[in-house]
């Protein structure tokens, strides 16, 4: 569905991004650990179009997204769930949910959506502001199942968040990859991140510089002291 090809990115003169190779496959969870400053975050930024790449290729179901405006990215399907959730405070949950379908202009899905996340349809009426930091992150997963994304982008998930509600949202990921979805997932939680993928790349300033089997990192001695404090 998803591959990147040698691709780099750049903050003014400083580079970002230098030669990552990434796939991603119908129906995988695939899970992009490193350390801060590695590029993780830049990545999703430049598949989902908000960070210009500097060279090389994206390519999404065989079709080049060089040129293409992230609002367009949106409507071939892929969304992103943005670091720091990043919902609108005073809007209540259900108009926040109904922003995610802005592009494709359907309230279709609302209600599936509510039924995802019970704790969001006991309050689909109150400001966005009021919710807790577990909750906003429904919430804003929430609205970008909206979009009725082919590719799901979620970009530190668990941040900021108590250990409980951790395995809560890890469990509803995995819970959207048994549904078929599509997901590329970064979190500073590599254990449990990779828990739940299928495959895994780790970056380091700016590279890809070990990728395979999600299972096969978790034993492998390299991550198990980088990253899971092993």
């Amino acid at each position: 569905m998803l591959d990147v090809v040698r691709l780099d990115s750049r903050y003014g003169r400083i580079p970002a991004l230098a030669g990552v190779d990434l796939r991603v496959a119908a129906g995988e969870l695939v899970a992009l650990v490193g350390a801060n400053g590695a590029g993780k975050t830049t990545l999703l930024r430049a598949i989902s179009g908000v960070q210009p790449a500097s060279g090389g290729e994206i390519r999404f179901d065989g079709r080049d997204l060089a040129r293409l405006s992230a609002r367009r990215r949106v409507q071939l399907g892929i969304v992103q769930v943005p670091e720091g959730r990043q919902v609108f405070g005073p809007l209540s949950v259900e108009d926040n949910l109904l922003l995610g379908a802005f592009a494709r202009g359907s309230r279709d899905g609302l209600e599936h959506v509510l039924a995802m996340f019970p704790a969001l349809e006991r309050k689909r009426r109150e400001p966005a502001g009021t919710l807790s930091g577990g909750q906003q992150q429904m919430l804003a997963i929430g609205r970008a199942l909206m979009a009725n994304p082919k590719l799901l982008l979620l970009d530190e998930p668990s941040m900021g968040l108590a250990p409980r509600l951790v395995a809560e949202i890890f469990a509803q990921i995995a819970g959207l990859k048994a549904q078929g979805t599509t997901i590329l997932l970064v979190d500073q939680n590599a254990r449990a991140a990779l828990a739940i993928a299928d495959r895994g790349y780790v970056m380091e300033t700016g590279r890809v510089v070990l990728s395979g089997p999600a299972a096969d990192l978790l034993r492998d001695p390299q991550v198990r002291q980088a990253y899971l404090g092993l």
